[in-house]
């Protein structure tokens, strides 16, 4: 079919280049500015211009959408007749002989008439493209005949001889790297409270004691730019000229010249794209919302271990919330629920959750369990869900071998998942200690996060209702014996060796005092 892209595909050069100069600008060690390859460029120019053929007489019942280009009842032999007249370039559009209320486009390339079935939408097209206009859609297509025509071969070996260790997107993407890290400091690193001192916050308002949050497990800020994550390419418009980040060439034509990352901006062609690692470096331009976003792209793209939500609404609940009665349980007011959600979508890290504009931590609570529950994929995947249900099913409770093939299972999550449900559980722990006051004891709190952290692959609801009470027992599980499947200390073999729960000393929770036992 005609007009369909062979994988390749455009970018958005001038901005992109810019960016690019802009960044390397700054100083420091860096790749060399890529040489941006004009080849193709130079033949989308030469390419032959479209010439619309004018029907000069009047024709009873022609369709609204098309213009002077229609014809009629023509054959294809006096179309071909009247197209070869004019040259390459030339078009027009008949009806169809062989179909009856179909239409034919017939253009003129090379020396010769070919003619494609034309259909209209709402928009015209041949094959998958849209596009406005008849005249825009033979354009796109010239373009397409000449450079295939001109440059076969080198567009078949573009991403073959590219060097992704030399494209321009790495030489761009390594610069940012240097610039993330020399705009954090070393506290920045590590999930604290240090922040409290600056509000003049001296502990909680319940008599809690405010805790460090991470021990050194949790991956630093530049770990967390070596997390694994594909790009996020889809079919784009570009418009004006767009060079691909992959081989340095020009991507062709008029529109869906490409693929573009949504995540992080990278642009290729669509042969380059599946030539790409798994190293997506979002950016936060790109990535606007919080909720409802692929969690490792967004602590990616914030250059934070764990999500911002996560780290502002816990350390706000431990602040001023972990003796509140039936905390996590009873949920919060919609509307202010909803006036959160939105500012963190809007203000990120300078969201303000404090008590003087939202008294009601159950709102805060609530907002947290709404996070991960928007998550596409959830917090424990859907790889780890079968192994973690299975062994519910089949294994005695609490047992060694429970526990190691729970453990088996965390083992499958992605670093950012990984990281998340560790802090996410060392702080519910936290509030299992307040059991007495709070009423929220493991077996509460399972019942209350199950649902949220965990979903069933299966669509059957049965098998989703039939698996819910052992996702309770699996997260009850992971609260009660958190030291031991996530501890530095408790591999397998020195779980099986020691037959003893490693101390809280190995997680570094303990360096700080922990609440008061009531």
């Amino acid at each position: 079919m005609m007009f369909r892209v062979t994988g390749e595909e455009e970018g958005e050069e001038d901005d992109k280049r810019h960016d690019y100069i802009t960044v390397l600008a700054d100083g420091g060690e860096s790749k060399p500015l890529p040489t941006w390859k004009t080849y193709l460029y130079t033949l989308q120019l030469q390419a032959p211009k479209p010439k619309k053929i004018v029907c000069q007489r009047e024709i009873p019942g022609k369709p609204p959408f098309y213009g002077k280009e229609f014809h009629g009842n023509i054959t294809r032999e006096e179309a071909d007749v009247l197209l070869s007249s004019e040259g390459d370039g030339s078009y027009l559009v008949r009806k169809s002989e062989r179909a009856a209320d179909a239409y034919t486009l017939a253009i003129r390339f090379d020396n010769q008439t070919k003619n494609y079935k034309l259909y209209y939408d709402g928009q015209h097209y041949v094959g998958d493209k849209r596009f406005d206009t008849v005249h825009d859609l033979v354009a796109d297509g010239l373009i397409h005949f000449y450079v295939e025509l001109k440059a076969a071969d080198y567009i078949a070996s573009l991403s073959n001889e590219s060097n992704y260790a030399e494209s321009p997107y790495l030489a761009y993407t390594d610069k940012r790297k240097r610039l993330h890290r020399s705009r954090r400091s070393a506290n920045s690193k590590r999930l604290d409270f240090t922040d409290q001192a600056a509000e003049g916050i001296s502990g909680g308002t319940n008599g809690s004691v405010p805790q460090q949050y991470l021990d050194d497990d949790i991956d630093s800020v530049d770990d967390v730019e070596k997390y694994e994550k594909a790009h996020n390419f889809k079919t784009q418009n570009f418009i004006g000229l767009h060079w691909c980040d992959f081989c340095a060439n020009f991507m062709w034509g008029l529109i869906a010249q490409g693929v573009k990352c949504l995540d992080c901006g990278f642009e290729a062609h669509k042969k380059c794209s599946e030539k790409v690692p798994n190293d997506c470096m979002p950016d936060i331009k790109f990535v606007k919302n919080l909720f409802g976003a692929d969690l490792t792209t967004v602590v990616k793209a914030r250059n934070t271990p764990v999500p911002v939500v996560v780290e502002k609404c816990i350390k706000e609940i431990e602040r001023r919330g972990v003796e509140a009665e039936g905390l996590y349980r009873i949920a919060g007011l919609h509307d202010e629920v909803e006036s959160i959600r939105m500012a963190f979508d809007k203000d990120g890290e300078n969201t303000v959750i404090s008590e003087a504009k939202y008294d009601d931590i159950n709102s805060i609570t609530s907002v947290l369990k709404l996070y991960f529950r928007l998550l596409p994929i959830p917090l424990i995947t859907f790889e780890a869900y079968k192994i973690i249900i299975d062994t519910m099913k089949q294994d005695e409770p609490r047992s060694r071998a429970q526990i190691i093939r729970i453990k088996e299972g965390l083992t499958k999550l992605p670093p950012a998942h990984y990281q998340t449900l560790r802090f996410l559980l060392a702080h519910l722990n936290r509030v299992t200690e307040k059991k007495p006051v709070n009423m929220m004891g493991p077996d509460n709190l399972a019942i209350v996060f199950a649902p949220t952290l965990m979903r069933c692959p299966e669509p059957d609801p049965m098998m989703s209702l039939m698996n819910a009470q052992f996702e309770q027992k699996a997260l009850e599980t992971m609260l009660v014996k958190f030291r031991d499947l996530f501890s530095r200390m408790s591999t397998t073999q020195n779980f099986e060796a020691s037959g003893k729960r490693p101390s809280f000393d190995a997680l570094r929770i303990s360096d700080q005092p922990h609440f008061d036992k009531v």
